[in-house]
């Protein structure tokens, strides 16, 4: 069982670490192409991250329009492609 624990709590420091690496992407990206918008905290950052991954996730076929737009938005707004 404690084992199992530690393989959970690396998982956590992994999922952590990776979170705080995609927001120094962010601020990397920003940047360049941030002139005349506002930076994301990490704290505005996280949600909105969470949000694409699951929109991200359905798929083209899976969204739907509202959902679509809503894609778009966050992709423009956290500087992906």
């Amino acid at each position: 069982m404690l084992l199992a624990a530690a393989r959970c709590y690396g998982r956590a420091m992994t999922s952590e670490r990776e979170a705080h690496q995609r927001y120094l992407d962010y601020r990397d990206r920003f940047g360049y192409f941030g002139a005349g918008k506002k930076m994301l905290s990490r704290e505005e950052f996280t949600p909105l991250e969470e949000e694409l991954d699951a929109l991200e996730a359905k798929g083209e076929d899976g969204r739907d329009d509202e959902e679509e737009a809503r894609f778009v938005e966050l992709c423009r707004v956290l500087l992906r492609d």
